[in-house]
């Protein structure tokens, strides 16, 4: 919200709704030290790394199941090199899957490898339709089958057009179906016909999908204690950064004294929160930020304070500047 003041076309924003929160703000003390969560995932990570190690010994459903959990639980970082190499495999057809698959698998098969840029051909759906070319009635009856087969279509490529049917026939039963289903699986159709699950948010996800995979028949526990943990230390380290981010920008912001642009830290923060997860990312996370600061100060200068004739000339000192550091880094090169 917005209110327009009087002057030379400036804009008064509603102030930050956040305020000095995050700057004060103490989290709940928990009942295990930092020490002792960290010495517990790292037991964990052995333990499921174990599980990749066994690769040879699970079916491909069992494998696409796990790989998907430890996306949507925000643990896939951890083990990067194991999903490349185990998703290569299924992908060349080492590790075979079965024609009878159910329709969830097939479809999460699909997903996962496109998503790890694997191309995978729509042709493999062609079983769950008659023989006038529509999907089989019975699949109405499956809502995990649909969701997963919903979440697949949103990995198209230009000229899929299948796929634009395939969204059009899950959406609608779907739809349909959402108001007689129990959580967890209602939750996560209400949340994916509002955003595909490829388009979501990981870290939204994540903390869904950590509560609602406890529910899971036949959910694995060391996954499960393993995201509980992980996603308590990069909340910490987050929350720490967070509060960081805020002083520098309660400071800046002061400083410089644009009065007509927007005091959004927290919201610049959460911008970089989405562009580089984890833990280690914290570096990166705060750059980030700081850069979208100050094309913020720049966007609200050139949106609601300068006129045109202002914005043309400081345009023109950007471009001047940026020719000038060119110069200067090229040099060393140019010289020879």
């Amino acid at each position: 919200m917005e209110t327009t003041t009087a002057g030379a076309g400036d804009t008064a924003f509603e102030p930050s709704l956040w305020d000095d929160f995050f700057v004060s703000y103490t989290p709940p003390c928990s009942q295990m030290s930092e020490e002792w969560m960290r010495e517990r995932a790292e037991e964990l990570r052995m333990e499921v790394r174990r599980m990749f190690e066994a690769v040879n010994g699970m079916s491909v459903a069992d494998l696409m199941v796990l790989v998907d959990a430890l996306q949507r639980l925000g643990i896939d970082n951890h083990y990067q090199k194991e999903i490349y190499t185990t998703l290569s495999r299924v992908h060349t057809g080492e590790l075979e899957i079965l024609r009878s698959e159910e329709l969830h698998i097939v479809a999460l098969r699909f997903r996962l490898l496109r998503q790890h840029g694997f191309f995978v051909s729509t042709d493999v759906f062609d079983e769950f339709r008659d023989g006038t070319g529509n999907f089989n009635t019975c699949l109405t009856r499956d809502p995990k089958g649909l969701l997963s087969l919903y979440n697949a279509a949103y990995l198209a490529v230009p000229g899929e057009d299948v796929l634009d049917g395939v969204i059009a026939f899950t959406r609608t039963h779907l739809e349909a179906m959402k108001g007689n289903l129990t959580s967890p699986i209602a939750d996560q159709i209400c949340r994916a016909l509002d955003i595909p699950l490829p388009r979501y948010m990981p870290q939204l996800e994540t903390m869904h999908f950590i509560t609602e995979y406890e529910q899971e028949d036949g959910h694995n526990a060391t996954l499960l204690e393993l995201a509980r943990l992980d996603y308590c230390l990069t909340r910490s380290a987050q929350l720490k950064e967070l509060r960081t981010f805020c002083l520098w920008w309660k400071d800046f912001y002061k400083n410089v004294n644009l009065t007509y642009s927007l005091d959004r830290g927290v919201e610049m923060y959460f911008w970089g929160f989405g562009v580089f997860p984890g833990e280690g990312n914290s570096r990166a996370r705060i750059i980030f930020s700081k850069i979208v600061a100050l094309i913020s100060l720049m966007d609200d200068t050139f949106d609601t304070h300068a006129t045109f004739e202002d914005c043309k000339n400081l345009d023109e000192a950007i471009q001047r500047k940026g020719a000038r550091t060119r110069t200067m880094w090229l040099a060393p090169w140019t010289a020879t």
